[in-house]
């Protein structure tokens, strides 16, 4: 690349350094983008560039694949509900080994080595997420997910305390009811919860595809409140990417400035879709 045209790509960041900095935003990181090697070095890059331009990152990884490895290995098998996981004691022992032990590790210590500082937590942790039962029904008839989490609040105090020394805080997806029982937490549904509590300026929700599509399967570049619950009534999304949506309206129902959801396959995505004019996958605002 050309000198000159590596200065036009700096001015075209500039304004959006300067609108963003200082601001928090929230990314939930998951998908083919966790077990790429070269993306995830992409990504932990594209984070700590955040972090250096004044930005304040906060991290929620997911890791279904990783989870979906470890049961075939034990010999187990799991089934999906409306995109959840249901999850019995043993789905729910190796889900906390591989999220909190093995995966949320791992990633800070990516962020140490590409010269980052993070904090690795869980949401036991601290009480940061506080959890019941969740409760599913479907033609009124209550379906059993086991030891998955509905949250019932977030306590974001090790959140922030971590941002304010300078550590990009990296969050499992793991909360503890009143009596200490752990619980599996869609990692979406906690990233849209933890940006409404931090009152982020943005969540990006990291995916396996371009962003939300319509019936012929083209991208859908934007969504409102109204068109979101629309899309889900009529069939149009469906599966995993209901609870994406859904944590989507709930974030900007709590304060959310905007959400998106983007292809974590594409290198530097999260720099496309912060500091470039065009940005990519879709956008959902309250209208």
């Amino acid at each position: 690349m050309e000198p000159l045209a590596k200065a036009e790509i700096l001015i075209e960041a500039l304004p959006y350094i300067k609108k963003f900095s200082g601001k928090t935003v929230v990314i939930k990181y998951g998908g083919h983008a966790m077990t790429n090697a070269k993306l995830k070095d992409l990504i932990i890059q594209d984070i700590i560039l955040m972090k250096f331009v004044g930005i304040n990152p906060v991290i929620v990884h997911g890791g279904g694949p990783e989870i979906n490895y470890w049961l075939d290995k034990t010999g187990q098998t799991s089934q999906f509900v409306d995109g959840l996981r249901v999850t019995d004691s043993n789905i729910m022992e190796i889900a906390q080994m591989v999220l909190v032990g093995k995966l949320n590790k791992e990633i800070v210590g990516l962020i140490h080595k590409n010269g980052g500082k993070a904090l690795g937590l869980s949401g036991i942790d601290g009480g940061l997420i506080e959890v019941s039962k969740k409760k599913l029904f479907k033609n009124n008839v209550e379906i059993d997910l086991g030891y998955v989490g509905e949250i019932e609040n977030i306590n974001p105090k090790l959140i922030k305390n971590s941002l304010e020394q300078g550590h990009i805080p990296v969050i499992s997806p793991i909360g503890c009811d009143a009596n200490g029982e752990t619980y599996n937490i869609n990692a979406d549904t906690v990233a849209g919860s933890i940006a409404a509590s931090l009152e982020a300026d943005k969540l990006i929700l990291l995916t396996d595809v371009e962003g939300v599509l319509d019936k012929e399967k083209n991208l859908i570049s934007g969504l409102s409140l109204t068109e979101a619950r629309a899309k889900i009534e009529d069939g149009t999304i469906v599966g995993g990417m209901i609870p994406k949506v859904q944590c989507c309206m709930d974030a900007i129902i709590g304060g959310v400035g905007s959400v998106h959801i983007i292809n974590g396959r594409l290198p530097h995505a999260l720099l496309l879709e912060i500091f470039t004019d065009q940005g990519v996958g879709t956008m959902v605002t309250k209208e």
